[in-house]
């Protein structure tokens, strides 16, 4: 298989996804969906929904009927940065070379903008009209997986012991709750909720979730390395 032909593809099909299922520029008020819209096509390798995608046709799934799951888990990543970004957090000008969001439409609407995008998950992920191929019972499993991967014992957590601990030598196991947490929870729970999603079998779940766990700790690993590089004044890599 052609990897990068498959990532761009699947890329592609992602983003016109996106695109259809947020609201337009013009809807009232018009200021928060162009917030929402700018964060979301600020760029990004939209790693979380195709592995959401891949999960799902690893065994035997249709990529296509994962999108509304794919596209809320990026939807939530997107939330995690505009807030990541804001003065009181790491205060950060600029996401993937381009002004970030409290610095385009200031603080107070880029607070909002996360928190719609937020919600938008959801209702994405329980929008009938979007998911009739699902029985409720999976819907309901899928939307707390996807729910405990974000919330207090998942990234925000991560957040919480990475802000914590900044400045300060650290025990080995708190270093990996927080790679296993600020960015390991929802790219494990991408591949895994996919895997479920196209209908895997108990063994199929478990080892792709396995999968899912080292590729969000080598990923966290990664973008350490990476901002530790550019503190240093040197070269530093995408996240």
């Amino acid at each position: 298989m052609d990897v990068k032909n498959y990532l761009e593809n699947s890329k592609l099909m992602v983003e016109e996804a996106l695109d259809h299922y947020l609201p337009p520029e013009g809807t009232f008020p018009p200021q928060i969906y162009r917030a929402m819209r700018y964060s979301i096509f600020a760029g990004g390798k939209r790693l979380r929904p195709i592995l959401v995608v891949a999960g799902s046709e690893t065994v035997g799934g249709r990529g296509k009927d994962t999108l509304p799951v794919a596209c809320a888990i990026e939807l939530i990543h997107t939330f995690s940065l505009i807030h990541d970004d804001l003065p009181a957090m790491d205060n950060d000008d600029y996401r993937r070379g381009k002004a970030s969001s409290h610095k385009v439409f200031g603080e107070a609407l880029a607070i909002l903008t996360g928190d719609a995008l937020i919600t938008e998950a959801f209702q994405l992920m329980t929008n009938r009209d979007l998911i009739s191929h699902l029985n409720p019972n999976q819907i309901i499993e899928i939307v707390n997986e996807v729910a405990t991967a974000a919330g207090h014992s998942g990234m925000i957590g991560g957040q919480v012991m990475d802000m914590e601990s900044e400045g300060q030598k650290i025990e080995p196991s708190i270093l990996e709750y927080i790679h296993t947490r600020k960015t390991g929870a929802l790219i494990m729970v991408s591949v895994r909720v996919g895997a479920k999603l196209g209908g895997g079998n108990e063994q199929e779940v478990s080892l792709l979730s396995d999968y899912g766990e080292k590729l969000g700790l080598a990923f966290q690993i990664r973008d350490d390395i990476s901002d530790a590089r550019e503190k240093d004044g040197k070269w530093g890599l995408e996240a």
